[in-house]
């Protein structure tokens, strides 16, 4: 395939990884608005904690800008990866990011082809097309874990492009040329049916983490042993070892949001499962704060506050919602969490020396237990049984 001039808009974990893949073979701008960040990746170094990024962007010949401009010049294919938070007022995505970027094509590089990755509500592309007429607009979504968004660029699962056109087909080979595995499954579909494989895939990954949640719950309640629940439940081959680790809820970027926008589709659709899915993690959240206020805590250390080990995100995690509720019922909070610099998190404040930290807590609140606790186990409350994330 010959060398595309390609733009990237957004440097998060889909968009960098996307342009680290894309750059060995094509020519690669990637845009953003955050100057810092920029910044760092022109240096060669990762704003993420990624661990393929970090050791192959400072090689990279991707350059960074935050203009815009620049970055459009002379693109054949823009690819948007920009936030796309849940706005629960309006029970619908924020969209307005990939609504303004596609503008942007639009006037500078209306011959490209444009490629959304960003998640987005089952519909919005047809209808996105239909406002820009004389281009080319696809969904194309992402399966990417936070912390390992390269590798599972290198790795795809699958590739899934929203589009049969010769520039849809020759996008997903692109994708599959740039990656190191081999024979990857492709599929090509209508966008819509595209936005909803990506809708459906985390929902059901949402409801597998709730479903071990709740037989956690029954085991806890009961005085059972969960492990031993677990692995002969999973035994079944239809059934597996995997995404099966209790914890205290789904959290982190993409499973809340999506949920609640699947659920939002739902409107005119009747439904029992998907609107379940979306309650049972609240009431998961209930059922872990009301296990540890049962211990009559003065004071509760929230450890960590990323939903996985080796992550810097705290978005959304899980541990956030069990803290407001501690919060809620009076009980004094602290947090040890090395990536905060700041001195108070939520209110709580951020004990920077872990032996101060245990010191402190009555409880020690861990989603993932870590061999930091392992003298203080007996002060710990964790579901975690496997220590994975998965």
């Amino acid at each position: 395939m010959q060398p595309r001039n390609i733009t990237v808009v957004g440097a998060g974990y889909v968009g960098l990884s996307l342009a680290v893949l894309l750059a060995p073979r094509h020519r690669v701008q990637l845009l953003d608005i955050d100057a810092a960040k920029v910044d760092l990746i022109c240096q060669g170094i990762s704003p993420l904690a990624d661990a393929e990024i970090q050791q192959r962007l400072p090689e990279s010949p991707i350059h960074a800008t935050t203009a815009a401009a620049h970055a459009y010049a002379d693109a054949d294919t823009v690819i948007i990866a920009t936030p796309t938070n849940y706005d629960s007022d309006n029970g619908y995505f924020d969209t307005s990011s990939v609504e303004a970027c596609v503008a942007e094509a639009a006037r500078r590089c209306p011959q490209a082809l444009v490629v959304i990755k960003s998640t987005v509500p089952v519909g919005f592309t047809a209808a996105l097309q239909q406002r820009f007429a004389n281009m080319e607009i696809l969904f194309s979504p992402e399966f990417l874990r936070e912390g390992r968004a390269l590798h599972d660029n290198l790795y795809p699962s699958r590739i899934v492009v929203g589009g049969n056109s010769p520039r849809a087909q020759a996008f997903g080979q692109m994708l599959a040329e740039c990656a190191e595995a081999a024979d990857i499954a492709q599929y090509y579909c209508g966008s819509t049916e595209a936005e909803a494989i990506k809708l459906f895939a985390n929902t059901y990954l949402a409801m597998r983490v709730a479903f071990f949640n709740e037989l956690d719950s029954f085991a806890e309640i009961h005085h059972l042993n969960t492990r031993h629940i677990i692995d002969g439940v999973c035994a079944d081959s239809r059934i597996g070892h995997y995404y099966n680790n209790p914890s205290f809820g789904y959290g982190g970027y993409c499973l809340p949001k999506d949920t609640e926008q699947l659920r939002a589709n739902y409107f005119n659709v009747p439904n029992q499962l998907i609107g379940a899915i979306v309650e049972a993690n609240r009431t998961r959240k209930d059922f872990i704060a009301h296990q540890i206020l049962k211990r009559r805590p003065h004071t509760v250390g929230i450890y960590r506050l990323a939903m996985k080990n080796g992550a810097d995100n705290f978005r959304a995690s899980a541990i956030q919602s069990v803290m407001k509720r501690l919060q809620g019922r009076g009980v004094h909070v602290v947090v040890y969490e090395p990536a905060l610099a700041q001195s108070h998190f939520l209110n709580a404040p951020v004990i920077a020396d872990l032996a101060e930290f245990i010191r402190l807590a009555d409880v020690i609140v861990a989603n993932r237990q870590h061999a930091d606790l392992a003298a203080v186990a007996d002060k710990v409350y964790s579901r975690d049984l496997f220590g994975s994330d998965q």
